[in-house]
């Protein structure tokens, strides 16, 4: 009776102090792994007053499941004999692990705590979460029709908690359900055994020509799943032929003896496989391949050429080919020989494919305009080509033009060469001579020297002159000759030319020469004025003039003699 009254007694101060603490604690763990609970946030100290600490679990309907119990110094025992059995084990702070987490452990566990004559219990709410076993496309259609709402694939998230939702991305860019153009179906189907959640999206889709080469994925949004992304899938998209274009291999630079590919471009989803191709009035039917080719083309190839559709005639496409060709002539042409004062007006004809180029040289400088000539003088001989060009294409002709000059006391022939102009010039340095000889002819005349010098410059041959310069350093007085000559005939010319040495010696005996004549100009006055002092003197005494008139005489005529003698010292 009296132990009895004693356990009544204990239950009921047990109940009395029993406190539940108020706030649920929710903890998630991943399907599959170890989880750890806490037993009040991890504030429990196996080291302090606790008694006992004791871990429970919610089985429903009211009914609570022992897991284990940790009395201070002692082992924690196991408790449960059900589902947890082998399951369950306590680690640091009291806190109890679970392994193994599945979806049947989503429900509250509860931490009792006795520490003296408190009992506390700490509720924690478990949630177990699994990402997808990845995402997969399925049921993918094989082509898609434009305009026509079609089931395009199938995305499918399988064995998640809590089910994803799927999106559907083209070209990284999400799809929204229109009612139109794009549906989207989702379902959720629960595994009975696991408990575990298989998510499922339909996308029917309604093509356009742009989706040719998109890219449709489907990702799934989570609290642990987010970010995950399937691969990538493509469609073909299949839509009728609704323009032709014909094409032509290097048809901007097509000449002559070319070959050139037509090439029917058709833009259907799938390309058409057999054309025909009108070649001027003959139809070529071309199948398995969307091409043909002419070889060794010409200028009469040049006209319109069509493709079209062997399935249907009436879409064509049309395009103007042209063949590049050019053809000249020159009249006159090659060696012309004419009269001075004729007219001359060479005419160059031109057969071309499209606009050309004309340029003009007279002995290679090129020349601003086309030649014409109203009056033909010797200047005008030489040797004139022109060259007309038409894209990669060119053509050359020319005409040698010598001009003769047959009237009386005029040069016999104006294409014999002749020397104009023969001239020297002494070097800056005073040690060489520069020789020029200019000279006219047609052909060029060829210039040479009868003696060795160094050429210093030739000028070009322009309108039937040329010059030519040479420095010589001669050591001896000499007469040099200039030759020019040509097919026609021959001409020369002479000039002195003095020893650099010689001119040298010629000053020194000119300013020898220059100072005895000075001094022998000097002698005679002096001589002369002893005799004019003799005599005036003479004439005084007999005259008996005075002596002051020729005493002034005499002094000028000693200053004289004395300037002369310095002129002759310098």
């Amino acid at each position: 009776m009296h132990l009895l009254s004693a356990s009544c007694v204990c239950a009921l101060v047990i109940s009395v102090l029993l406190r539940q603490v108020s706030g649920l604690v929710t903890v998630i763990g991943l399907y599959g792994e170890t989880l750890e609970i806490p037993c009040n946030y991890g504030a429990v100290n196996a080291e302090e007053d606790v008694m006992i600490t004791k871990w429970k679990y919610d089985k429903g309907e009211g009914l609570s499941g022992d897991l284990l119990v940790k009395r201070k110094d002692h082992n924690v025992s196991i408790m449960t004999t059900d589902e947890y059995k082998g399951r369950v084990s306590m680690a640091a702070k009291s806190s109890l692990l679970l392994s193994a987490a599945k979806l049947s452990d989503q429900r509250t566990f509860t931490c009792m705590v006795v520490a003296g004559v408190d009992i506390t219990e700490y509720p924690v709410n478990v949630v177990i979460q699994k990402t997808p076993e990845g995402l997969e496309i399925s049921d993918k259609a094989e082509e898609l029709e434009i305009g026509k709402l079609t089931k395009l694939a199938k995305c499918v998230a399988k064995d998640s908690n809590p089910a994803v939702e799927i999106t559907w991305l083209k070209n990284n860019t999400t799809l929204k359900a229109d009612g139109k153009g794009i549906s989207i179906q989702a379902s959720v189907l629960v595994n009975d055994v696991t408990g575990l959640s298989t998510t499922s999206s339909v996308l029917e889709y309604s093509a356009q020509k742009e989706d040719t080469d998109a890219v449709f994925t489907c990702s799934t949004k989570n609290t642990l799943a987010a970010g995950i992304v399937s691969s990538p899938v493509t469609f073909s998209i299949t839509y009728s032929t609704e323009n032709l274009i014909l094409q032509v291999t290097g048809q901007d630079s097509l000449v002559e003896g070319d070959s050139m590919t037509l090439k029917c471009v058709a833009d259907g989803n799938p390309a058409p496989t057999a054309f025909n191709f009108h070649l001027k009035g003959e139809m070529v039917k071309v199948e398995n391949a969307d091409s043909y080719t002419i070889t060794d083309v010409s200028r009469n190839t040049t006209g319109e050429y069509k493709c079209s559709l062997v399935d249907d005639p009436t879409m064509e496409a049309s395009k103007a080919i042209t063949v590049n060709y050019l053809d000249i002539n020159l009249i006159p042409s090659g060696n012309i020989v004419k009269s001075a004062g004729e007219a001359l007006h060479p005419n160059l004809k031109i057969d071309s494919s499209g606009d050309t180029k004309v340029s003009w040289t007279k002995d290679n400088v090129k020349l601003d305009k086309e030649p014409k000539f109203a009056k033909l003088t010797f200047a005008d001989s030489g040797h004139y080509e022109c060259e007309v060009t038409l894209g990669l294409l060119n053509q050359k002709a020319s005409l040698e033009l010598t001009v003769e000059d047959v009237s009386e006391g005029l040069r016999p022939v104006a294409g014999v060469p002749v020397i104009t102009e023969l001239t020297k010039k002494r070097g800056e340095d005073g040690t060489h001579e520069e020789l020029i000889c200019k000279a006219e002819g047609s052909p060029k005349p060829a210039i040479s020297w009868s003696i060795n010098g160094t050429l210093i410059d030739e000028s070009p041959f322009v309108n039937g002159k040329i010059t030519q310069k040479i420095r010589v350093v001669p050591t001896e007085n000499l007469t040099v000759s200039c030759t020019v000559s040509n097919e026609l005939g021959v001409a020369t010319k002479t000039i002195n030319v003095s020893s650099t040495q010689t001119d040298e010696n010629d000053q020194t005996k000119l300013v020898v020469g220059v100072v005895v004549a000075l001094i022998v100009a000097t002698l005679v006055l002096g001589l002369a004025y002893l005799v004019y002092v003799k005599k005036f003197k003479q004439g005084s005494w007999k005259t008996g003039e005075k002596e002051n008139g020729s005493s002034e005489e005499e002094k000028k005529l000693e200053e004289k003699v004395e300037e002369n003698s310095q002129k002759a010292e310098v």
